[in-house]
């Protein structure tokens, strides 16, 4: 169960993310839906809408960070869920009035984006100051199974509520849950220490540097974070390629394409439940390698897998013990980062291998939808997924694997990796 269960204050956090994290993933459904039943939209729309959405996370995730180091986190994460309960409300108030516009979306998008960036980064940067070092493994895996269960039964709970009230209407249910997180961050008593302040003002461009220094110069958050970009790249192009494979080339229905991904996020729910276990079992360095392997040998039993309920069965179990390594991968190389980074450092930081790691997602797209057309479904899926052995070696070829617990203090992390 954990310390941190006895702990109000991460409860306060937790459940007001939790809550939030399902209203997310009504918005996720309800936002193109609503375009597509309220204004008529196409592929073309929908693909500039979900544009819209991850933009700030590659043209703003810098500047966010050198924000969040120079303010209190808290106070930045309640009114980004105040923004946020404001934009997505003002959705159904648009199409109650009809005046909403396909224009008008992709703004709210774009805004509701650039206030994720800036509530990812905060929370991120904020949950050190607020539970003991030893326990940061713990909280990440507690809000990372909180983001499991939404994946597994937001879609679910999303569709009803689209069925029965619209898709705009449906998005004040998400209007509601972030109100509900501030409430919880608002009900957090443990003061947040003050930022520290430079003692001469630094540009927005040296201040930057300085964070970006950091992520490359450290070899173990090097590693982690171009090992998280290879792998958001291939994954993007293996899922780009394997919905439409699915549904062509095999024959299965949308229902059961969305059946295949909730197991995945089963995997997710798991991994997240027993990173703590796994690390205690493996020691920090041996963990993390052994779930990077796992999620990057996983997807090769996409394209392998036969027709029939077997070939199901096989992609199902795929997608489960890849999004299993996954999300373990995930919560330990997170926690690695906030134990060794210095506490004025941590948005810059978290910001600059959020920008590596989401940087290549458009590109992995775009990349997956060009070896579809021109060599073919099943062999750019085997391509996609053989790639994946290029995120491995990232870790592999790195201090990460020798590691058995945090480093005693930031600058006890290598500022160089051993040669290959």
């Amino acid at each position: 169960m954990g310390a941190l269960w006895g702990d109000r204050d991460f409860l306060c956090l937790w459940g007001g993310e939790t809550v939030s994290q399902f209203g997310a993933q009504v918005t996720q459904l309800a936002l193109p839906l609503a375009a597509v039943y309220q204004l008529d939209a196409g592929p073309a729309e929908l693909g500039l809408l979900n544009a819209a959405s991850y933009a700030p996370f590659l043209g703003l995730s810098l500047l966010i960070g050198v924000w969040v180091d120079r303010r209190a986190r808290k106070p930045l994460m309640v009114w980004s869920n105040v923004a946020r309960a404001v934009l997505v409300t003002s959705i159904p108030l648009c199409a109650v009035l009809d005046v909403l516009h396909i224009g008008y979306l992709y703004a709210v998008a774009f805004a509701i984006g650039t206030f994720t960036a800036i509530f990812d980064v905060s929370y991120q940067s904020y949950l050190p100051s607020l539970i003991a070092r030893e326990h940061l493994v713990e909280g990440n895996s507690k809000l990372q199974a909180s983001g499991s269960v939404a994946q597994v039964g937001g879609p679910a709970l999303a569709g009803v509520l689209v069925g029965w009230l619209t898709a705009p209407i449906a998005l004040l249910v998400n209007g509601a849950s972030y109100v509900v997180s501030v409430l919880g961050l608002t009900a957090i008593r443990r003061p947040e220490p003050e930022p520290e302040r430079p003692e001469q003002r630094t540009s927005v461009v040296r201040s930057i540097g300085e964070g970006l220094r950091l992520v490359f110069g450290n070899a173990y958050v090097r590693a982690c974070a171009l090992q998280a970009g290879t792998y958001n790249f291939c994954w993007m192009a293996l899922q780009t390629v394997f919905v439409v494979y699915a549904a062509r080339q095999l024959g299965l229905s949308s229902s059961t394409i969305g059946l295949l991904f909730a197991l995945g996020a089963l995997g997710s729910l798991l991994g997240a439940i027993t990173a703590g276990a796994v690390k205690r079992r493996l020691g920090l360095g041996r963990a993390i390698v052994a779930e990077v392997l796992l999620c990057c040998l996983a997807p090769l039993l996409l394209p392998l897998a036969p027709g029939g309920a077997a070939g199901i069965a096989m992609m199902a179990l795929g997608l489960f013990l890849g999004q299993l390594g996954a999300t373990t991968a995930t919560i330990h190389v997170v926690s690695l980062r906030q134990a060794i980074t210095p506490a004025r450092l941590l948005g810059r930081v978290n910001s600059g291998c959020r920008f590596l790691a989401w940087g290549p997602l458009p590109l992995g797209a775009f990349v997956g939808g060009v070896l579809g057309e021109s060599i073919g479904l099943r062999p750019a899926l085997f391509a996609a997924a053989c790639s994946f052995v290029l995120a491995l070696l990232w870790v592999v070829f790195s201090p990460v694997p020798r590691l058995t617990e945090f480093p005693d203090h930031p600058d006890s992390a290598p500022s160089k990796a051993p040669a290959a």
